[in-house]
């Protein structure tokens, strides 16, 4: 058994680090509210511009390149979104892992993959595994805005929009010479986690461009006669500019506030699972210092019996000492 002082040190820098678990765990919490308020105030506008987008594709030819696969596509971006920070528990490892299963069945279907990473976590992953990064960007994983978040939204929608038989221009955060031309790409996929609860984080693979477009098919019911129709009524829209170019003009903001939203998730994300791994570290710490604390009373009781008995047994050898005497 340890000795008692021993035992006193060990607790002592149990609780200091209780200390700062708790201290994380608290700012984890207190940033996970701002952060939804944050998602919940961009709903207005993405309603809105998703609303708009789907009149307009109902208007329109749908022929954009953004809505359709290119003969021939050879090359994939994959951005990862990872946080600055560690004490995130699995979160970094699960959007790793996705990742890697995302590449692995684009090489299989004969895409060259190539990956661009936001956070010091994925930067530093894989660098210390030698892996190709063609560009990353980081400080703003735990609270992302439309202007740090501007030159990594650019370069996709760019290199998109250059395909990869072109080139587009450098920006701030690529892996290559500055005013050298960047080669592009045919399909951008998201890596993120997406936030559902408190105590839910889900790492998800999103393909961001080409969009894939959904076609409901709707079903009208009439009425017994011709005149009568069942169903609600939809004002007719006429557009001015016509239908196909108000659809090119706002396609790419509609890329980019999609791609900005999966940062206010994974942000929103990230402040979960680092307040789930402190919470679960802050009391590991206390069931810990509980049973040191437990082992200290016995070692301290052991003491002290061992030196009762030997006061016990000292005065007994005094005593039978003076009746020799």
């Amino acid at each position: 058994m340890a000795n008692l002082r021993e035992l006193r040190d060990r607790i002592k820098s149990v609780n200091s680090t209780k200390k700062i678990t708790k201290a994380q765990e608290l700012i984890a919490t207190s940033r996970i509210t701002k952060a939804q308020a944050r998602v919940e105030a961009s709903q207005p506008y993405a309603t809105e511009i998703h609303n708009v987008m789907e009149r307009l594709a109902s208007a329109s030819s749908l022929d954009h390149p953004m809505l359709r696969e290119r003969e021939g596509a050879n090359r994939a971006a994959i951005l990862v979104v990872s946080s600055d920070r560690g004490m995130a528990g699995g979160y970094n490892y699960n959007v790793f892992k996705k990742a890697a299963e995302l590449q692995k069945l684009l090489e299989e279907s004969g895409y060259e993959v190539v990956r661009y990473v936001t956070g010091n976590k994925g930067v530093g992953y894989y660098k210390f595994r030698g892996e190709n990064v063609a560009g990353s960007w980081t400080g703003f994983s735990q609270d992302p805005t439309w202007k740090t978040t501007h030159d990594v939204r650019r370069h996709l929608l760019d290199g998109f929009n250059a395909t990869s038989e072109g080139t587009t221009k450098w920006r701030e955060g690529l892996n290559s010479e500055e005013g050298q031309g960047v080669q592009g790409f045919d399909q951008v996929h998201v890596v993120y986690t997406e936030f559902e609860s408190m105590l839910t984080q889900t790492p998800r693979a999103f393909q961001l461009l080409p969009i894939e477009p959904v076609i409901e098919t709707v079903e009208i019911e009439k009425g017994p006669d011709i005149l009568t129709d069942t169903g609600s009524p939809e004002a007719d829209v006429e557009f001015e500019p016509d239908a196909d170019t108000l659809l090119s003009a706002l396609l790419p903001q509609y890329v980019s506030r999609s791609l900005f939203a999966m940062f206010l998730e994974a942000s929103a994300s990230e402040s979960a699972s680092r307040r789930n791994a402190m919470k679960s570290a802050t009391d590991n710490a206390s069931a810990l210092v509980k049973d040191l604390s437990r082992i200290a009373n016995q070692a301290r009781q052991a003491q002290i019996t061992q030196e009762i008995t030997e006061i016990v047994g000292g005065a007994g050898a005094l005593a039978e000492s003076a009746e020799s005497d």
